[in-house]
């Protein structure tokens, strides 16, 4: 049975195991990020078959939207591995910069009762 709940540590640590595997190991950093393009691509049709006006061939395989951001999310493990990034550090400080600067910038929902402002 597969594990499917991972902390932003295990998941890192099991593409590492994955990719230490290989003599050729990490891709460089420019080849990453033509992988992560054309991952995003992919996940672009599947959002456009899904929701958009184009619907997919018979003949076309089936994915999924979460197939494609799973596909994402390896490369995006990879990409921190090779640069030794912790991906848990990056979108804590990426959630800090959001929160700090686009507090007021969007309509907040009204509060139940028993809640209280963070």
């Amino acid at each position: 049975m597969t594990k499917t709940e991972y902390t932003t540590k295990e998941m890192q640590k099991r593409v590492d195991d994955y990719i230490s595997q290989f003599k050729e190991g990490y891709f460089s950093p420019l080849s990453l990020m033509a992988r992560l393009t054309e991952e995003m691509g992919e996940m672009a049709r599947e959002v456009n078959h899904y929701y958009g006006e184009k619907p997919k061939k018979k003949t076309e395989k089936e994915n999924t939207i979460e197939d494609e951001l799973g596909d994402l999310m390896f490369v995006v493990l990879c990409f921190a591995n090779s640069l030794n990034i912790d991906v848990s550090q990056a979108f804590d400080k990426a959630m800090t910069k959001i929160e700090t600067r686009d507090k007021d910038r969007w309509t907040k929902k009204e509060q139940q009762d028993g809640e209280e402002n963070e």
